[in-house]
């Protein structure tokens, strides 16, 4: 590398910026990125402020107050029963926010590891759970979703466990592609020639390379 190139870089590349900070700097600098963090962070904010900033019980009803327009003191009305529609919005808005991450996180629990092994086993065990997930992925998200909400019953837990169980095919067949793209790769074999066993291999060098495509 030449002084001229050098000279272009920006002082804490050269002296060699953590990989965090680098990242921030990086998120900092685009702006649609930085206004879909405030919307993400404002809802957040109001999911755990919910008890101190609704103007109402979301629960309470008053048969005095039933479907009246935006006012000062609903300021989004009310609806059938004389609910405030603001409060339960407000509170609707935690089971919002745990049900998306909690789905989320449960479909990653279960298909990263079987997209992870399925992937680095090949052969007729990648063939079997692939035919698997095709044959999940063919039924359409919404239907399977109801059919599973509705066998486990009606709650907020089987809700999340449905779409979680619905979104892990997704999961489990980008983690395959991108395991069948790195397996092969030079540091795998050179992993393989010092003798390293297969589940290190699988979860140390990896599993943390195909980590971003699925964030």
């Amino acid at each position: 590398m030449t002084t001229q190139t050098l000279d272009r870089l920006p002082t804490e590349e050269i002296l060699g910026e953590p990989p965090w900070q680098r990242a921030l700097r990086r998120l900092v600098k685009r702006r649609a990125a930085m206004t879909g963090l405030a919307v993400v962070v404002f809802f957040i904010l109001v999911a755990v402020t919910a008890p101190l900033i609704s103007p109402y019980d979301p629960l309470a009803t008053s048969w005095a107050a039933v479907r009246k327009p935006p006012s000062a003191a609903h300021l989004f009305g009310t609806d059938d029963i004389g609910r405030d529609v603001l409060a339960r919005i407000i509170w609707g808005s935690r089971a919002s926010l745990l049900a998306g991450l909690v789905s989320v996180m449960l479909a990653l629990a279960v298909g990263v590891p079987i997209g992870l092994f399925s992937g680095y086993a090949g052969g007729a065990l990648d063939g079997t759970v692939m035919r698997l997930i095709d044959a999940m992925l063919a039924i359409p998200f919404l239907i399977l979703a109801i059919a599973l909400a509705a066998f486990l019953g009606p709650s907020l837990t089987n809700a999340m466990i449905a779409i979680g169980v619905t979104q892990m095919p997704v999961f489990a067949r980008l983690t395959r592609a991108q395991v069948l793209s790195v397996k092969h790769e030079d540091y795998i074999e050179a992993a393989r020639a010092v003798g390293n066993p297969q589940y290190r291999i699988v979860l140390r060098h990896i599993f943390p390379n195909i980590v971003p495509p699925l964030l």
